[in-house]
């Protein structure tokens, strides 16, 4: 299931996550300017076809073949620049409320957690191990209060990997048993492009972050990857497979193009 978490792209598949990479050698930076319409942009030559647009975290990113004059790329540009605009403004609002949603890690952090909050407790080592307080709605870490930061984010990772992977698996044989197809192993992803992966062996790959979104959001993700044991396509019998098992999709995909991550 590949697409942006919050990515912009003139075309993309389903949903993923920014592609925060470093600028590519090569690069060239211009500044497009047309009407009351103006940005900077970075234009990288490349063996392709067509002219291709992509909006980062850091700038708006145009590839385009070898052959094509410069003349042709800011007409595209021309055409294409109420998108780019809207893009950049969609960026912006995506970066404020990134902001406001960074964990401060101390003792009593909160974090998004399957549609609420989580509370992070430093329970100290006599703790033994992480625990899930539900009631409380906290996560008890055996780490001693005035730990680094670096420490209890990593505890923190480690604890969410592993109950991502439990939630993951049950889920995808859920829906598998539902399906009538067969699933042989479920990995964790982090991957930068895509919230999920399934191949033709059966093996699912999910990316362990999905557990900051609410559990319905996390049902549609695992859903369609397992759909894709039945079709390994994005065609109208894949979509028609995904409502078998997971009919309010369309709603769940909107909601998840819409989300934003909290920065790690």
């Amino acid at each position: 299931m590949r697409a942006r978490l919050d990515s912009a792209t003139q075309q993309f598949d389903l949903f993923g996550v920014l592609d925060t990479a470093e600028p590519a050698a090569g690069r060239a930076q211009r500044r497009f300017v047309h009407g009351a319409h103006s940005f900077s942009y970075e234009l990288r030559r490349a063996s392709r076809r067509s002219i291709g647009i992509r909006i980062d975290e850091s700038a708006v990113r145009v590839s385009a073949p070898r052959w094509v004059s410069l003349g042709q790329i800011e007409q595209v540009l021309a055409d294409k620049a109420d998108w780019v605009l809207r893009q950049l403004q969609l960026r912006e609002q995506r970066l404020r409320e990134q902001s406001c949603l960074r964990v401060d890690w101390v003792d009593g952090a909160r974090l998004p957690w399957l549609g609420g909050e989580l509370r992070l407790c430093l329970a100290g080592r006599a703790q033994g191990v992480a625990r899930l307080d539900e009631a409380r709605g906290a996560l008890l870490l055996p780490l001693e209060p005035g730990c680094a930061a670096e420490t209890l984010r990593a505890a923190t990772q480690a604890w969410m990997r592993e109950h991502a992977l439990e939630l993951f698996t049950r889920r995808a044989h859920e829906f598998a048993r539902r399906l009538g197809v067969r699933v042989v192993a479920v990995g964790l992803s982090s991957a930068r492009t895509r919230w999920g992966s399934a191949g033709a062996d059966g093996r699912l790959r999910l990316h362990w972050r999905l557990l900051h979104f609410a559990p319905h959001i996390v049902d549609y993700v695992v859903a369609h990857e397992v759909s894709h044991l039945r079709e390994m396509n994005h065609s109208p019998r894949f979509w028609a497979t995904v409502s078998e098992i997971f009919p309010d999709w369309r709603r769940a995909r909107q909601e998840l193009r819409a989300s934003v991550l909290p920065p790690w």
